[in-house]
């Protein structure tokens, strides 16, 4: 099964809210391959280095030229000094991420991606939350990227935020040649598809899509799941209870349900999927490859809130 429009997000491989162990972390990554998929997203951010570190060692066996390996620059590592700010990763390595769009720091930062991951190249990099730093981002971190591109350093550039807003000017100044939007093209947000997505798919930028389950409200509507990252509001859960009830009426789970309208938009090119173990990558294939009735996603665009 060659899952081509899917990827791995290995955030939880950093320790997302929770520890994951090295072998675990390992087994995860070899479902992913063993299921067929063949593109794997990553950052420093992730766990503080640890993401990369787990991902490059678990793909060191396989061959290089098989597979699409993305990072993001944008924050670099620096080693602890005083009081640790608060981080959503758990027992991460005795680095802590700080901003940096500057030309040195993006330079340093793909040096020790590279180094982490035990490659000698990157094929997409991404610059990573420039939220507020657009201007250096548009001045230093972009022309950098631009320049390793055209040099063959790199593959391709792209951009990774949670917020449109932003996105939609730099499709509009960057070469880029990707964007990856996470949380924003969802079954209970839809903000990028108003211009973002139709904008990239007229300038032939591609869109890989993350963050589909809004950080879990859409992986289990249970009271205390999160959205975006923080306690979702009665509202929202709400919405996600009538969505997973429309889904129970049509045999279908709220999950695949959430994967197959990633995929609706035409500039959507790859979905890219977390999992913190084995079973969780292989509930995430089963979903995807799931059929999903164009009627219940008819029923499921009348209950966004």
């Amino acid at each position: 099964m060659a899952l081509t429009r899917w990827g791995l997000g290995t955030a939880p491989l950093g320790n997302l809210y929770s520890a994951v162990d090295d072998d675990t972390a390992q087994a995860t990554v070899d479902a992913a391959w063993g299921a067929g998929i063949r593109f794997f997203d990553t950052a420093p951010l992730y766990g503080h280095g640890l993401a990369e570190m787990r991902l490059g060692r678990a793909l060191r066996a396989r061959p290089r030229d098989e597979y699409v390996l993305a990072t993001k620059v944008g924050r670099v590592l620096t080693p602890t000094a005083g009081a640790r700010p608060a981080s959503i990763f758990r027992d991460v390595p005795d680095v802590d991420p700080v901003f940096d769009f500057g030309r040195d720091g993006v330079l340093r930062s793909i040096e020790h991606s590279l180094a982490r991951l035990g490659v000698d190249r990157l094929d997409v990099v991404h610059v990573h939350d420039p939220d507020d730093h657009e201007s250096e981002a548009l001045a230093t971190a972009f022309p950098t990227l631009l320049e390793l591109r055209a040099e063959g350093v790199i593959g391709s550039v792209g951009c990774g935020m949670n917020q449109v807003e932003m996105l939609e000017r730099f499709v509009e100044r960057v070469d880029l040649d990707c964007i990856l939007i996470a949380g924003r093209w969802t079954l209970l947000d839809r903000r990028a598809g108003d211009r973002l997505l139709p904008r990239c798919a007229e300038r032939g930028v591609d869109v890989f899509v993350g963050g589909v389950f809004n950080s879990g409200l859409l992986a289990d509507p249970r009271p205390g799941a999160t959205f975006d990252y923080a306690p979702a509001g009665p509202r929202l859960l709400a919405a996600a209870r009538a969505m997973a009830l429309a889904c129970a009426r049509f045999g279908v789970a709220l999950p695949t349900a959430a994967l197959g309208f990633a995929l609706r938009h035409e500039a959507v090119t790859r979905v890219v999927i977390g999992a913190r173990s084995p079973g969780e990558v292989n509930e995430n294939v089963v979903a995807a490859t799931a059929h999903v009735p164009a009627e219940l996603f008819t029923e499921l665009d009348s209950l966004v809130p």
